[in-house]
């Protein structure tokens, strides 16, 4: 047995022993070795959990099992997920059913790989084997590198302070209508404006320890501010977290007095005792990226701004700024970690007046420096 591949059927079928009920028994069988497969690769258990939803669903949704399904299951599923729903007045996006239809691809693609033997069970067993769901004619064409709602986007100098505003005067308002969280607003404000002044992710943010606070020698102004150091960023698929190291820029230095005032003065009071977590509940634990995304909602709601903007917009927004004051693309894709310049340019969409700047720049230097824009 040592000698199976992880995922092998007869590592999870035991021999000799009969079924009362064999095609639920074999399709739990399947997903458990897909989940060790999976496991061998080293994903995330998160994602590994999230692909074995998505099969029982296509299992329920058809009422057959894998060795049974065709094509017209696969687009019967994903057409009924397009259809618009309470909740989702558009139905679903296409880059989330390019991601169903590449988890069952996936998951069709080891039920057929003779390695695993499935495809001589099932047809020993039921006389049916596993095939093809989706394929180049019914399937998501990747034509564009960014396929998510354009509603995502950056958001402009005026729409962050009115972010920032209506969440420093939540507290306040709180506080007069005589209710408790008014500790709670003063953190959710603070941790929205270090998400802007760093460009982190939410699960970044969430992760971020008080012994990754760091001092920049070359910037000693900032203190114990210089940089962040990012020890669970976004990983690739089967690999361990990707760290990087985030510097205070001097046109965000304002950041650093929000860490001083959040650390000295506000984070104390809620006890976190020995808590390593920059971030802390008031129960003395660590503030959840949900958390995070609530705080956003409620102040981008109280700000007045679009309810399509996300948390994931300030990102958005760091990346286009850095961007419009002149720091290389090398330097912004550090930054933020991405690991291709082409990813970093997928979320700039710098303003108007930073592109007439450059142009007027450009027009200077080719006709003289008495150019005048007006003439």
């Amino acid at each position: 047995m040592s000698g199976e591949a992880p995922g092998s059927a007869r590592l999870v079928l035991a021999p000799n022993v009969v079924h009362l009920d064999p095609a639920p028994a074999m399709f739990t069988a399947m997903l458990e070795s897909w989940a060790h497969q999976q496991a061998a690769q080293f994903l995330q258990s998160d994602t590994i959990r999230a692909r074995l939803r998505l099969i029982r669903r296509l299992e329920e949704f058809t009422g057959l099992y894998p060795w049974q399904w065709t094509p017209q299951e696969g687009e019967a599923f994903i057409s009924h997920l397009r259809a618009p729903r309470p909740g989702k007045p558009k139905g679903m996006e296409m880059s989330t059913a390019r991601s169903y239809e590449v988890t069952i691809t996936l998951f069709v693609s080891y039920l057929l790989d003779p390695r695993y033997e499935w495809v001589r069970i099932c047809l020993d067993r039921f006389g049916e084997v596993p095939q093809e769901v989706f394929h180049e004619g019914n399937s998501v064409a990747h034509t564009v590198d960014f396929e998510a709602n354009p509603s995502r986007r950056p958001l402009a100098y005026d729409e962050i302070q009115a972010l920032f505003d209506a969440a420093d005067a939540r507290p306040a308002r709180i506080r007069s209508q005589g209710r408790k969280g008014t500790l709670c607003a003063l953190r959710d404000a603070a941790v929205l404006k270090v998400i802007y002044g760093y460009g982190t992710r939410r699960t970044e943010s969430s992760k971020v320890d008080l012994i990754d606070l760091r001092r920049n020698p070359k910037m000693p102004a900032f203190g114990p501010y210089g940089s962040v150091l990012v020890r669970y960023g976004k990983s690739t698929k089967g690999a361990p977290p990707r760290r990087r190291t985030v510097l205070t820029v001097p046109e965000l230095d304002w950041v650093t007095d929000t860490w001083d005032y959040w650390l000295t003065d506000l984070r104390p009071l809620f006890s976190p005792g020995r808590h390593p977590a920059a971030w802390v509940t008031e129960r003395a634990g660590r503030l959840s990226p949900r958390s995070i995304n609530e705080a956003f909602t409620r102040a981008r709601d109280d700000a007045g701004l679009e309810p399509s903007l996300d948390l994931h917009c300030l990102r958005y927004s760091y990346i286009t700024h850095l961007i419009e004051f002149g720091y290389p693309t090398q330097f912004v894709q550090e930054q933020v970690g991405h690991s291709h310049g082409s990813t970093t340019a997928i979320y700039t969409a710098v303003s108007n007046d930073y592109r007439n700047t450059l142009l007027e720049a450009a027009m200077r230097k080719r006709l003289g420096g008495d150019w005048d824009v007006t003439t």
